[in-house]
């Protein structure tokens, strides 16, 4: 048995926690805020319980194969509801599309938009579906050390038969020409961190999940997933300790041996960080055990960082659903102003999740809970005044759209924007998601799972293999300890590292 160190509790490290555990090691996960679950914390305020990060439960299969092979399901540790409509984009004019639950119905929505359209959804699913099986099937459980990891011939053929050298923008624009269509069929990849002209077409393959597999909801809120995570690892025998801040990493013969953190120095036999790459790198460790330099980092390609706000209105309204998408301004201005010319946007895009019309736990009687993001580029001066003037603009536009005023009913507002993720996660720049899924950040061209320099440190979560968002974090917690567990396995039984 060996003493596994993990730092950071977010989604990679919850899952990395677990494989360790499961695999015999006594697994000790540091966390330097005072809850676990990283950027999917939870907090409480007024009466309302807002999730602090992801809202969008997708790729169900994904959760369900992590819990599985602890012989559990995601019904073991919460109660999930299948949204219908799964969610609306609100185009200008007020014009609104509804995206049901029901497929046959969304491809009746589609025809009435565009004549011929519904075949054409019909056969773009299909091959949304074939990539979702190449993607997240045969690529995204690699640990990216090598191109040849994916010299396969059925791995090849189905990338090239996924459109990985085409991009989002010009694969979904040779199916559909209404530009309402073509804003649905990209939104999935809005989070990936390019305009959809940069990201592969592979990544069309979350169109699938979004349509096909549809929208879902945890009851009582994202943060149960992290309940339910902790609630698996404690029962493996891990262990958590928060309100630790790990100041330097140790290493002696090439091997990880200790962590000085505020509650002093801690002994270990390996290490997963699951806390921002970045930071790890360029404040715990070393120079001569980094894998990158700073000027590495400062050449990457960052997605978004958000603005966010946490707000509780005290009355019902009624045109919102839980997830609701406001284009009702010139996205392709938006995008310019988070990834060509970095700078607060004019008139921003954002996205109001309103999870009081799903579930009546998350708010007191009678109010909603709104949790209002809008992204924005990384490295940003973030002031209060800033966000206060987003929050004006932003409200009157719901206002518009809701056919009723609300801004005097709000009772709780919070913000949360680039000083917050910097401070509270030691997010490189204040980013929000991780680097850009990119063609040239994609696989081996990503950051290193592996520290190159010290046998027995892994790495985990956004900024590494395979990539943003929260089921590629499980896979990557799951990955990265199956890597560490290598390497523990090739070590003498009698001789500690």
């Amino acid at each position: 048995m060996a003493k596994i160190s993990i730092i950071g509790s977010g989604f990679s490290g919850l899952a990395a926690s677990c494989f360790m555990a499961k695999a015999g090691h006594e697994v000790n996960v540091l966390e330097k805020n005072e809850s676990i679950g990283g950027r999917a914390r939870m907090y409480k305020a007024n009466g309302f319980t807002f999730d602090m990060g992801p809202s969008w439960y997708w790729m169900p299969d994904i959760f369900e194969n992590f819990f599985s092979q602890f012989g559990k399901s995601a019904g073991d540790y919460y109660e999930l509801k299948k949204l219908d409509p799964g969610f609306q984009i609100i185009f200008a004019e007020g014009e609104v599309m509804e995206i049901p639950a029901s497929v046959d119905e969304l491809m009746e929505v589609f025809e009435n938009i565009e004549a011929g359209s519904a075949d054409k959804l019909r056969k773009f699913l299909s091959e949304a579906e074939f990539k979702y099986q190449v993607g997240m099937k045969d690529l995204v459980y690699k640990p990216a050390f090598s191109w040849m990891e994916y010299a396969n011939m059925n791995v090849i053929k189905g990338m090239l038969n996924a459109n990985i050298f085409s991009s989002v923008s010009s694969y979904v624009r040779s199916y559909f020409k209404d530009e309402r269509l073509v804003a649905l069929m990209e939104f999935p990849v809005l989070f990936l961190g390019a305009m959809a002209n940069k990201i592969p077409a592979l990544y069309t393959m979350m169109n699938y999940s979004a349509i096909v597999q549809g929208t879902w909801y945890p009851v009582g809120g994202m943060y149960q997933i992290v309940n339910g995570m902790k609630d698996l690892a404690s029962s493996l025998g891990v262990e958590f300790q928060t309100g630790i801040q790990v100041s330097h990493i140790e290493v002696s013969k090439g091997l990880v041996s200790g962590l000085q953190t505020s509650a002093g120095q801690q002994y270990t036999d390996g290490l997963i960080a699951s806390a921002d790459y970045h930071h790890v790198e360029q404040q715990l460790l070393e120079e001569k055990y980094r894998n990158y330099s700073s000027s590495y980092w400062d050449k990457k390609t960052f997605a978004p960082s958000c603005l966010i706000y946490y707000v509780g209105v005290s009355k019902k309204l009624g045109k919102l659903l839980h997830h609701n998408l406001f284009f009702d301004a010139d996205f392709k201005q938006h995008a310019e102003a988070i990834y060509t010319e970095p700078r607060w946007p004019d008139r921003p895009l954002f996205y109001t999740c309103c999870p009081s019309k799903t579930d009546d736990t998350v708010a007191p009687e009678g109010m909603e809970n709104l949790f209002i993001l809008v992204p924005v580029a990384t490295g940003l001066s973030d002031t209060p005044e800033m966000r206060e003037h987003y929050f004006d603009g932003i409200i009157r536009r719901m206002e518009t759209y809701c056919g009723e005023t609300f801004k005097e009913q709000i009772t709780y507002k919070r913000t949360y924007c680039i000083n917050d993720f910097v401070n509270d996660y030691n997010g490189c720049k204040g980013n929000a998601y991780g680097l850009a899924n990119t063609l040239s950040q994609t696989a081996v061209l990503k950051p290193s799972l592996r520290n190159k320099k010290i046998k027995n440190m892994f790495y985990t979560g956004q900024l590494t293999v395979p990539g943003p968002g929260v089921p590629p974090a499980l896979i990557s917690g799951q990955v990265a300890a199956a890597e560490l567990n290598k390497f523990l396995q090739k070590l003498p039984h009698e001789t500690p590292v």
